[in-house]
């Protein structure tokens, strides 16, 4: 069972509450979706003089209606479920999420965890850039950076595809690709990969990365916004005093996301003028969140501040396979039914 049962159902009833199902696809003629899409996620509670609340939640063609992932009292690494990667043919396409794909001819790989139900893990585009981020973090407080690399700020905020291509060849200019992926595991995130990046910064599919090779699960990617987060109590999966980075450089990476300016996800200031406007989570910076799209994927990670006088917070987190192909706009980044999530995770944390 999860460690919040009641938090688990209220975000599988406001997940099916979304019809997600019944999405329209480009790719379809405008008709629904063919499959269920995939939803990894995962939200946490925090009120002070209270425990951390928490819980993840999953959607798929083989679960449409939903499962709540199983979580300890700790926090600690999912048990239980099997997460597949997500995969990309020979010609570097992304092919689970096509409307005809059969998952069971697909040679998907294991990215983490066994047990009798699986989910395959959605690329998470853009989210990929607070790895990097953290990645940068780390080689500063390991003294091998002096200054902060001016291409963080449009990486966070605009989402600078170059701005990323000019921090990964930093990493690997500065040997920590490996070291930041056992940073990872040392905190339990083993779910977190940027794995087949180029020593020129390559990044994506054509370069031997992107989908199936960089991995974030909805889970991990909370359990690392929970480190970064000043705010947030003593991990309870870590021995106390573990926090990986130091205090400094972790409010750095959260004011940088305080900075965003892409709120189209599960916020949806930035699309307020359009047809069809539907309200979301709060835009930066009361949301400190980066985003991620593509034709295939939409994702969002990030920390909310609560409305009120009470101090409390929460952070959110979701990976889907609902890119621009449903988005009923030219710009938008999704289908409307993400910022209406957004809005009854407003609901659930305003209420908590």
């Amino acid at each position: 069972m999860p460690a919040d049962a009641e938090l688990a159902e209220r975000l599988l009833r406001a997940v099916r509450a979304q019809d997600f199902g019944a999405t329209p696809d480009s790719e379809r003629g405008g008709a629904a979706i063919a499959h269920h899409p995939s939803i990894d996620l995962a939200l946490a509670l925090f009120t002070p003089g209270a425990a951390p609340r928490f819980a993840n939640v999953l959607f798929s063609r083989e679960h449409p209606g939903g499962i709540a992932a199983p979580l300890g009292d700790d926090a600690g690494a999912l048990r239980g479920l099997r997460f597949d990667a997500d995969i990309q043919d020979a010609q570097g396409e992304s092919i689970a999420w096509r409307p005809d794909a059969d998952w069971s001819r697909l040679p998907f790989e294991p990215l983490q965890g066994d047990g009798p139900l699986r989910f395959v893990a959605p690329y998470p585009a853009s989210v990929l850039k607070l790895m990097v981020a953290f990645g940068i973090a780390l080689a500063r407080d390991r003294g091998l950076i002096d200054e902060w690399p001016a291409a963080m700020v449009p990486m966070i905020t605009v989402s600078d595809n170059d701005a990323t291509t000019e921090l990964v060849a930093l990493l690997h200019r500065l040997a920590m690709i490996e070291p930041l992926h056992a940073a990872f595991v040392r905190c339990g995130l083993t779910t977190l990969r940027l794995r087949g990046t180029t020593a020129a910064g390559g990044w994506g599919n054509r370069d031997g990365a992107g989908v199936g090779r960089i991995q974030m699960t909805a889970w991990d990617t909370l359990r690392l916004l929970w480190l970064i987060d000043a705010q947030t109590p003593q991990p309870p999966w870590l021995k106390p005093g573990s926090k990986p980075l130091r205090p400094e450089s972790a409010a750095h990476l959260v004011d940088l996301l305080r900075h965003q300016q892409l709120d189209g996800v599960l916020s949806s200031g930035s699309l307020r003028d359009l047809p069809g406007w539907v309200e979301g989570l709060p835009d930066a910076p009361t949301f400190a969140h980066k985003t991620g799209n593509t034709q295939n994927y939409a994702a969002d990670a990030g920390i909310v501040q609560r409305g009120g006088s009470d101090g409390g917070y929460a952070i959110v987190v979701v990976f889907t396979n609902l890119g621009t192909r449903y988005a009923p706009q030219p710009r938008c980044a999704s289908t409307w039914r993400l910022p209406a999530l957004g809005g009854a995770i407003r609901s659930l944390i305003d209420a908590a």
